[in-house]
């Protein structure tokens, strides 16, 4: 945790107290200030308001719309026009930067007709929802990319339309910004125990780090990789664990002649363009374990055996390059269906979720935050009915089966 002190909150008692100040967290208050039908109190508790080791800030800020299931697919959809139209979301605002996406667009590599089929049933999927996504052969891969080795390749699927890198940190930075501006508190701090009623059906209070005990309406968990910490003081238990995922930044010797689009080769390694005879690479080790919170050393040998060569066989170009920078961060990894858990709990119904995105929640984040808002104002998803992500299907056992997770 960062060096500063705790802050003291500047009530006792708040409409509804966010756990978690990063992405989903801010994107949550935000769009509650957009709310017209709420005018209450929120409190955003975040145990380090530095955010340097946060997945937030280890995102490779990227956005694609080739997903095997619609709702992810309009989710993304919104996030686009979120993103290319943030000012006029933020009441036009001319303090707000005009964005854009840099479309690149994600490769998805099959080397097997099982996954080549799983890309042609996605795509069906992809342009019913109005994606404009392409399947490739391998000719036509080489033919448009002509650096892709693709001797072993099957198929390939693309879409450069509202996918690649978008500026992440910025629609972050204002969401917390425009959102202290019409109220929402801040504070560095930590929710260290959650007070239910003696029915155990509501949540009461939470108590912080620095001693207060904070009487709440509701409560949402949007602590990342430590959901469950939340989540277990209210004696819940659900599927989010921290899975640690490495990036290397690299130059090349010989700087591709046109963009690289953001490549999952079958191995699961992905990388992309930044700029400039600059690249991305991304990936982690054969054996995923959970690992601890405060975790984030690199491996090297995971780069010599298993990054470098593949990526080097994949693009020839790219056999003499240079690393640059290197970081480890976590996803907020849901074991269960590696999709979003949202919505109220089944027991303590004014504790909800937003939690588990499992490496895709910042493509996400406008959509979550504006449906999340929502369902603690209204009760209700109103805009895109998130309702398949809610709690209640953990419960349920019965998961959404997403087939594009990288």
């Amino acid at each position: 945790m960062s060096t500063q002190n705790t802050e003291a909150p500047k009530q006792s008692s708040y409409d509804i107290v966010i756990v978690g100040g990063a992405i989903m967290g801010s994107s949550a208050a935000w769009f509650l200030t957009e709310n017209k039908d709420f005018d209450g109190r929120v409190l955003v508790v975040e145990r380090d308001t530095t955010y340097t080791a946060c997945s937030t800030t280890h995102t490779n800020s990227c956005m694609r719309q080739q997903f095997s299931t619609e709702l992810n697919v309009r989710i993304s959809q919104f996030a686009a026009d979120f993103v290319k139209n943030l000012r006029t979301y933020m009441g036009g605002d001319d303090r707000v930067p005009e964005l854009s996406i840099h479309n690149f667009g994600y490769m998805y590599l099959a080397d097997n007709e099982d996954f080549a089929n799983v890309l042609r049933d996605s795509q069906q999927v992809q342009l019913q929802a109005g994606a404009g996504t392409q399947l490739m052969t391998a000719e036509q891969i080489v033919e448009n990319y002509p650096f892709y080795n693709v001797d072993d390749i099957v198929l390939g699927s693309i879409n450069t339309v509202d996918e690649g890198y978008w500026d992440g940190s910025t629609v972050f930075d204002w969401w917390r910004k425009s959102a202290r501006e019409r109220g929402v508190e801040y504070i560095q701090n930590e929710v260290t125990a959650i007070s239910k009623s003696s029915a155990g059906t509501r949540v009461e209070s939470v108590t912080l780090k620095s001693g207060e005990v904070i009487s709440c309406g509701k409560v949402l968990n949007a602590s990342g990789p430590r959901a469950v910490l939340t989540s277990r003081m209210a004696g819940i238990d659900i599927p989010v664990e921290p899975r640690k995922r490495f990036t290397w930044m690299f130059k090349a010797e010989q700087p591709l002649d046109r963009d690289l689009p953001l490549t999952i080769d079958p191995s699961g390694v992905h990388l992309r363009e930044v700029g400039n005879g600059t690249y991305q690479a991304g990936g982690h080790s054969d054996i995923d374990p959970a690992v601890d919170y405060d975790d984030h050393t690199m491996d090297l040998s995971i780069w010599q055996d298993h990054i470098w060569p593949t990526i080097a066989t994949r693009i020839p170009q790219f056999e003499a390059i240079k690393v640059t920078s290197e970081w480890a961060g976590h996803y907020a990894y849901n074991t269960f269906d590696h999709n979003a858990i949202m919505g109220p709990h089944t027991e303590v119904e004014n504790f909800f979720f937003l939690n588990g995105f499992s490496g895709h929640g910042l493509q996400q984040s406008p959509a979550m935050g504006r449906g999340t808002a929502e369902m603690l104002v209204h009760g209700e998803y109103r805009s895109l009915d998130m309702s398949p992500f809610n709690y209640e299907r953990i419960v349920n056992n019965t998961p959404i089966i997403e087939k594009a997770i990288i």
